[in-house]
């Protein structure tokens, strides 16, 4: 009405006072609206006669209003309060054009008075966070921010932690406080903050969790302090003593790294050797004496015992009849009964110390140990072992290794030439081989030239070297000079080869090759970068080389350059890892080179050390040999038949140590392993079973498929990763199982397997698991090496200088299929000992040297102004 829509203000009446005019004792407020459920407003107002709400400008209806009326009590005015209901459809009506509000405005007698607006808004929380918490691994007493973004709600969301599902109060706790951000903030990290940690959001609506944290805090191991040395190892002559310390100050908890470094170290001592005492020759016989005998004595003095040597045994004095027993003895006098007590007592004496000198003795001679197992200096960095005393009885250790402090020229391992058979290198006549006479000839394993035939033939006579041991399969250690040598790891495709000279002569190192387990090392992936290759260890790190020595490895990716960014990473002595060299971009003048093969790479290195390859991939079509596995029980006495099919990096170290594992579990291989080519393209890799004779057998898988995260397959440092299909057969007779397995990558390769066999008697598989290598982990001089070397000196010698028609080197790079290193090779002293260093690594022990041999004639042919045609 007009009256109603009227904001004019009437006159007061007689006596009036202008502060008549309605004022609210009660105002609407602003509210929210949950789902579907209305919301009511009120005002209250006095003196009024009337009130009406009015909302985004227009009035509500008249019939929409509730009014109650009555009357204050201390003044006798008129009261009235009126209530309204807004609901959710009233509200979305105006969505998106402005917000919903309400007013309500009171009429007196003096005039009309307006309401605070109050908003009407629809709550609401929506489900995702803006940013949840990640997963975190921290050393300990290191800070850690938990970043929270809550979902985006009407009103905002309130947010709170859970700490293993406890909540998080900042204020008992001074290690722990929230920013305003909503992030959570740890000042310094300890073991008691090992835990999952949640992100909750909460308002009016709903109440929201993020996905759960998992933050493990780690502590990296510390030495404790040495022990004392140990007594000498031996009671005579030179020894060792040793002192030891362990890994406990901290010891390492939550998977951090264990100490670097030796746990035993040991030096030589000398022992004083004990000397016997052994008699003097006897005096001449004394004169008769009036009892009728006479005398001689000796000494205990040629030599005197010294240094807890055992005295002589026997008398020092002898007496006897001199006159043939015819002389009368008279009664013995107080004389003679001293003389019999005294040589009585110091015989006791005498036999007594002679008992506690053999007692002595044989406990120290009980407690010895000659056989010292090896711990040189030069063996700082290398990751402590448990190594036992070697028996007496067994020859193949060598227990007591050189002084690696002085120089020397003596040669500590097995010069023996090798019986090759027919894999003796042949070469044809030519300007190569010219002092060695006309004809083709057949030679076997030779000394440098330059020391002389009479030096093998000296230094073959020693011992053959042997690698010590060091408890471990994933090891191999050896004692070098400047005639090299070779280190392998059996059935990983792991070696060191140390090339002729690169150790300076008169020196001689100790070196070992390490294949580490994947946990035992911390190594930092970010993006998209993953292990392509195992992690491997050789040294001592700080080792003088001459010449770059080569580490071959395995690896796991299908590379070209527009997929893959490749890094050859190297762990510094601080314990970081950093990038040596990126492939294919490599300067000439670096201490690192790589040579990337199919499914080895060969590493040149100057500066031994512990080595990774690490991939980026620079698109999704980037990726990685996948090797895949089924293995099962070999015998199955229950119901239940497990098959596990593992996806393990295309490494044989990797593809080793689960077959390890599963002769250990009572595997066996019921399938030809396949090679998948997993892509970077963020898909999980699923596994199914499919095509069983459902009258035989059932599965015990609840969804169609197994699936295992895309990340846990790409970082690489998983190494066993496997599913399990767990079979049950109706009957213990059932034997045959056949079915499918299928395992792919969503959008991507993928692979089958036809299971077909008899679960109780079926081994045809067992063909396909890696046979064990016998052989020696360690090599030492011509025994390491395919060429002889005397051929290789020629070799060299021929092919380094630049010769006519451009038959040197480079050519023989070319025929060795080796040209796209010329810039390496070139960079090097001896560009020939390079490239035959890379062959020796690549075909070792099985490369064939005729065909070597073919390439170098080839070379020698080109040199028409050598040698004629008529000589090749």
């Amino acid at each position: 009405t007009g009256a109603q829509q009227s904001a004019t203000v009437a006159n007061p009446a007689s006596g009036a006072s202008p502060d008549l005019l309605p004022h609210f004792q009660l105002e609407p407020e602003d509210v929210y609206i949950v789902k579907n459920k209305a919301v009511s407003l009120a005002c209250r107002a006095t003196p009024a006669t009337q009130i009406y709400f009015k909302c985004n400008g227009e009035w509500v209806h008249q019939g929409d209003h509730v009014t109650q009326h009555s009357t204050d009590r201390s003044t006798g005015l008129p009261v009235m309060e009126v209530r309204i209901e807004v609901t959710r459809q009233q509200v979305e009506k105006i969505f998106g054009l402005e917000e919903y509000w309400c007013q309500c405005v009171a009429w007196s007698s003096s005039g009309t008075t307006k309401s605070q607006k109050a908003f009407v808004r629809i709550a609401y929380l929506r489900k995702n966070f803006e940013q949840e918490p990640t997963a975190r691994e921290v050393s300990i007493e290191q800070g850690i921010v938990l970043p929270c973004r809550p979902p985006e709600g009407i009103p905002p969301a309130e947010v709170e932690w859970l700490r293993n599902e406890e909540l998080v109060d900042p204020a008992l706790d001074a290690n722990v406080y929230v920013t305003p951000e909503h992030s959570l903030v740890l000042r310094q990290a300890r073991l008691a903050d090992t835990a999952n940690y949640t992100c909750v959001a909460k308002n009016i609506v709903a109440r929201r969790r993020s996905a759960s944290a998992a933050i493990t805090v780690y502590v990296n191991g510390g030495w404790s302090t040495w022990t004392q040395w140990s007594g000498c190892s031996t009671s005579c002559g030179r020894g060792w003593q040793k002192r030891s310390r362990t890994c406990t100050n901290p010891t390492p908890l939550n998977g951090g790294a264990f100490c670097e470094g030796q746990n035993v170290q040991k030096t030589a001592c000398t022992t004083l050797c004990p000397v016997d005492g052994a008699w003097s020759e006897w005096s001449k016989w004394s004169e008769c004496g009036a009892e009728c005998t006479h005398w001689r004595s000796r000494e205990c003095s040629e030599p005197a015992p010294r240094n807890g040597g055992r005295d002589c045994h026997g008398p020092e004095l002898d007496t006897r009849n001199c006159t043939s027993e015819l002389c009368t003895h008279a009664a013995p006098g107080a004389e003679d009964v001293a003389l019999y007590v005294g040589l009585v007592a110091v015989a006791v004496c005498l036999v007594l110390l002679l008992l506690v000198g053999v007692l002595v003795y044989c406990r120290k001679k009980g407690g010895l140990d000659a056989d010292v197992a090896d711990s040189s200096i030069l063996t700082a960095g290398f990751q402590p072992v448990s190594i036992k005393p070697s028996k007496a009885d067994n020859p193949s250790l060598l227990t007591i290794q050189p002084d690696l402090s002085t120089t020397t020229m003596t040669y500590q391992g097995s010069l023996c030439p090798r019986q090759d058979g027919p894999a003796k290198l042949q070469l044809p006549n030519g300007h190569l081989l010219s002092p060695l006479g006309a004809g083709r000839h057949t030679l076997h394993h030779s000394s440098p030239a330059a020391e002389g035939a009479d030096f093998v033939a000296r230094l073959s006579t020693q011992s053959y070297f042997r690698s010590l041991p060091r408890g471990t399969n994933n090891m191999a250690y050896g004692t070098f000079n400047f005639l090299g040598g070779r280190l392998m790891i059996p059935n990983t495709g792991i070696s060191l080869l140390i090339p002729p000279d690169a150790i300076p002569r008169g020196k001689i190192y100790e070196v070992y090759l390490t294949l580490h387990k994947q946990e035992e090392v911390r190594l930092p992936l970010a993006g998209c970068q993953t292990l392509l290759s195992p992690i491997v260890s050789c040294g001592p790190p700080g080792v003088l080389l001459t010449r770059p020595a080569i580490l071959a490895m395995g690896h796991c990716v299908e590379a070209s350059a527009e997929n893959w960014s490749i890094r050859l990473k190297k762990q510094s002595c601080e314990g970081t890892w950093e990038d040596v060299l990126q492939l294919g971009a490599e300067p000439c003048t670096e201490l690192y080179y790589c040579q990337l093969e199919a499914q080895a790479c060969y590493v040149f290195t100057e500066q031994l050390g512990r080595f990774a390859l690490v991939g980026e991939s620079l698109s999704m079509a980037a990726s990685k040999r996948l090797k895949l596995v089924l293995f099962a029980p070999a015998a199955c006495p229950s119901l239940e038949y497990n098959i596990r099919v593992y996806c393990l990096s295309d490494t044989q170290d990797v593809l080793k140590e689960v077959i390890q594992l599963e002769k250990q579990l009572g595997g066996q291989l019921i399938g030809a392993p396949r090679v998948l080519h997993f892509k970077d393209s963020y898909h999980n890799l699923r596994l199914s079973i499919h095509d069983m004779p459902s009258s035989l057998w059932k599965s015990k898988l609840l969804a169609s498929y197994q699936e295992i995260p895309f990340y846990h397959i790409w970082s690489g440092l998983q190494p066993f990763l496997h599913c399990t299909f767990t079979l049950e057969r109706l009957s213990t007779s059932t034997c045959e199982l056949a079915c499918k397995i299928w395992v792919w990558q969503v959008e991507g390769d993928g692979q089958s397997f036809t299971v077909n066999f008899n679960i109780a008697k079926d081994t045809r598989f067992s063909d396909w698991l890696v046979p064990d290598e016998v052989g020696t982990p360690a090599l030492v001089g011509p025994s390491a090496f395919k060429i002889p070397f005397l051929i290789r000196q020629k070799i060299i010698s021929s092919l380094d200088p630049p010769g006519t028609r451009g038959a040197d080197w480079r050519t023989l790079a070319q025929k060795l299929n080796l040209d796209s290193h010329l810039s390496f090779f070139a960079s090097k002293a001896s560009p020939t000992a390079m490239i035959l260093n890379l062959w020796e690594a690549q075909h070792f022990p099985n490369g064939n040297l005729s065909q070597l041999a073919a390439a170098v004639a080839e070379v020698g042919k080109q040199d028409g102004a050598l040698f004629s045609e008529a000589e090749c």
